[in-house]
Parts: structure tokens; sequence; C-alpha cells
């Protein structure tokens, strides 16, 4: 098979975010008064700077910071200049594991700053672990140091297989021991702030439902539409001009590809509930994650989640039906039959994000339609039958090779990808699967040695490099 540019498949775009300047901006404010309540964080008592993420930092004019200065605002959360100045908790409602929740709302964390990058998105950093809020309850607003470096590896490991994520930015520890009832105690403490593209969820817009704050909604809907551009609906879409139709249009395209790209990363989230879902379909709030050992549709991440509702296989079905819950809400400002038209695309969209997708974790240009079914169902049956783990069954058939029995007319007429760097060529792929995660863990927890961290991390992103950018959605070709 003749190689091609990997330009066939993606988006040109850098594989890693380029710097730009400082740029705070805070539209947030604009809403503040209802959405949500001016908090405080913790005072710890310490502050040590375990992890930094240099290279985001300076894709927002954060790179030049001290790790004095650093831990000022992200461990004491000293504003940031002309940012936020105070943080703010933000409220929200959800369904969690489809019971209806009104007592939530940022428990434990906070939005601290608001600036742009270099391509002028709007970007949050926002906390987890930063103390207790009004929406606490009876938690202790805090995050363990193993959760922190948990959710550095689920970002890390997702940003190289192309999933849209949020990136943990920095991690402090805080000289607390924290009593949890899910992992040896006592344990670390530490504050994460993560770099998101928002914090709007379903969740949101169900609480302004629940209230019937109308004029909310409205500014909410507007607010996203304006900091979270995306293309109009379809010309044949009925009430496409409607602010609230376009908006559920685009969280549909958002969360059919996000769903997808889970699935081809072979990755279980855990908790999808409402609150947990960004309305930017971007992945955040990594709590009981893992990646398949296998590929098997049933496997589970949450030891909570007896019924399976969120196993891996019911991912697509669960976005799904928290894309319903949001024309729920929106019903407030909006008809029905425009938002359940938005609905029913999630299903065709999300096959050819897979599609899509899949092709190009394989390094192979989508010949599209049932060609490009057939190679997915082809693999999958392999996977199963094999009983194959997913990131080494793709390494192994990376371009078409070692193509055999029923995989081999599957690939017939595909084009491989010209792939030059060397971690094709290696013994074998990065993975994270949840015995490295803890052999990581360990060797923190029981010396504080972070060079298997920090190593990982190294490898990790060598990989996003050698994949190259992800396929973009169709709006953005």
């Amino acid at each position: 098979m003749r190689a091609v540019s990997r330009d066939h498949i993606s988006k040109a775009m850098p594989d890693a975010p380029q710097p730009a300047a400082y740029r705070p901006d805070t539209p947030i404010l604009a809403l503040a008064d209802w959405l949500g309540d001016p908090v405080e964080a913790a005072d710890f008592p310490e502050t040590r700077l375990q992890f930094r993420n240099d290279r985001w930092a300076a894709a927002v004019g954060l790179a030049d910071l001290d790790d004095d200065k650093w831990a000022r605002h992200f461990g004491r959360f000293a504003p940031l200049p002309d940012n936020l100045p105070q943080p703010l908790a933000l409220r929200y409602h959800g369904h969690q594991f489809r019971v209806y929740n009104p007592e939530l709302g940022d428990g434990r964390g906070f939005l601290f700053a608001q600036l742009r990058d270099g391509q002028d998105r709007l970007l949050d950093l926002g906390t987890k672990g930063s103390g207790q809020t009004p929406w606490s309850r009876a938690g202790d607003g805090r995050l363990t140091l193993k959760g922190a470096v948990r959710e550095i590896l689920a970002t890390e490991m997702l940003e190289a297989l192309g999933v849209n994520t949020s990136k943990t930015f920095s991690v402090v520890e805080t000289g607390e021991q924290l009593q949890r009832n899910d992992e040896p105690s006592p344990t670390r403490s530490a504050v994460m702030t993560r770099l998101s593209h928002g914090h709007i969820r379903i969740g949101t817009f169900q609480r302004l439902l629940a209230l019937e704050e109308k004029e909310h909604m409205e500014e909410l809907v507007a607010y996203c539409l304006a900091q979270f551009p995306g293309p109009p609906p379809p010309e044949d879409a009925p009430g496409r001009d409607e602010p609230a139709v376009r908006l559920m249009h685009q969280v549909v395209e958002r969360l059919a590809d996000l769903a997808a790209a889970w699935m081809v990363a072979g990755f279980v989230h855990g908790v999808l509930n409402t609150d947990n879902m960004n309305v930017t379909g971007e992945s955040f709030d990594y709590g009981p994650w893992r990646f398949l050992p296998q590929w098997k549709p049933g496997f589970t991440a949450a030891y909570f989640d007896h019924s399976g509702l969120y196993a891996f296989g019911r991912q697509p079905e669960a976005l799904h039906w928290n894309c319903g819950q949001l024309a729920i809400a929106l019903r407030l400002v909006c008809d029905a039959p425009p938002l359940i038209a938005a609905m029913e695309r999630f299903g065709p969209l999300y096959m050819d994000a897979v599609a899509r997708r899949w092709c190009w974790r394989l390094g192979v240009v989508p010949k599209g339609g049932d060609d490009d079914a057939r190679l997915v169902g082809t693999c999958e049956a392999l996977m199963a039958e094999s009983e194959a783990q997913p990131d080494e069954f793709f390494f192994r058939h990376r371009g078409g090779r070692n193509a055999q029995d029923d995989l081999a007319p599957a690939l017939a007429g595909y084009e491989p990808v010209a792939d030059t760097h060397e971690y094709w060529s290696g013994e074998a792929p990065q993975s994270m699967l949840i015995e490295e995660v803890e052999a990581i863990w360990a060797a923190i927890d029981r010396s504080d040695d972070w060079s298997p961290l920090h190593a990982k991390i190294d490898a990790l992103r060598r990989m996003g490099r050698a994949h190259g950018p992800a396929p973009a959605l169709p709006d953005e070709r």
C-alpha cells in the first residue's frame, strides 16, 4: 500500500500548544451574580509544588512564573493580574446515575481565572481540592494526592490519543492527611488546577430549568454561543436560527465526537452524570477512570456502578441520554421539535466519528461509508476474540502491517499514513493500565520518587507526537 500524507485525515494544526502572551478575559463576570458564589481557598498548612504543565502554561502566557509565584497563584490562589478578583464556586444541578440531584455545585473546586490562548479561545483555570464551598455538603473540599496524580495520567494519555480533554495544569501538595474510604488512609492531600475550555455543564442548564429562570437561560445560551463558537445547524434543520437550537446542534456534534474518541481510545470515564458533561464537548473531572485491559463492552471503571450503567460499551448511550437532558432544559426557551431534530443527529454523527478516529489511530486513510464500518467491526471482533489489549492491537497493525485472517481483506485498498516517527518501530506501545498507574503512585507514596511519573509523561507526549493531530470535526476542516 502507498503511504500518503497525514494531511488527508486531519486538520493542519500544531502537534503541541503554541506559546502565547498572557491575555486575561473574564466574560463570566456578566453571569456571576446567578451562576456562582464568591469563595475563598482553604488555608493549607503548606504548598509544595509537585507538577506544573509548562507547555500549556506557555500557551496562556504563564510559563515565566517562577515556582514561588506559581505556588502563590495555584496553591494560595492569589488572583492573577487583571483576572477574577475572587474565585467563583459554580452552581448546577444534575442527574447522578439517572437520579436527579438539585444539591450539587462546585463542592471542592472553583473557577479561578479566565484567559485567551493564541487561537483566541477562552480558557478557564478551575480547581479541585481547593477547600469547602456553599456546595460542599458534608465533604471536606479536599483532594488526595493520589487522585491528582491519577488525573495527570488520565489527561496526558487522552491528549496523546487525540481526545478533547481538560489539561492538568498544576498539582500542589498541601500538607494535610485525609481519611478516605476508597484508598488506604490517612493519605496525602493536594490541590489541583485544570485548564479547560469552559466549565458550563449540562447540569448548569438543568438548574435554570428547575428554578424556571428563563431570562438567565437565554443569557447562558448566548454566553455559550459567543464564547464556544461552532458551526450553524444543517441547512434543512428546523428552527436553525434560534439560539437554543444552534447550541443544541453544537453540543450534539461535540458529544458524539467525544463518545467516539473515548471508544477508540479504549477509555472508560466511569461517572457520566450530567454535571460531568461540559457543553464544549471536552472530557473532564476524572475519578474512577480506566483504560481497557481487553476489548470488553461490559467493562466498568467505578466499583459502585453495580448495574454497569456507565460500562465501556454503554458510553455512547450515556452521552446521548445526557444530550436529551439538555434538550429538556432548553425547552424553557424553545419548542421541542427542533431540539428533537438535533438529538436525532447523534447516532449518525457518532458512527462517522468512530470511523474517522478509528482509521486515524490505525494509521490508514478513511475510505468512507460501509468500508470503514466493516473495518471497525472486523477489528472489534478480532480484539474481542483474541482478548487483545487495544493499545497493542492498534500498534501492531499500524498502517495495515501484520494484517492476517479477517483483517487482511478488511484492510484491502486502504492507504497507510506516512509514519516516520521512530515510535512506530519500537517493540511495544504506551498504555495506561491500572497496574502501571498503581506502580507510579507507589513510587511517590513510598519514597517520594516522582521520576516514574515524569518518565511516563515524557513517553506519552512522544506517543502523541507520533500520532500527530487528531482528525477534526467536519465543521473544522
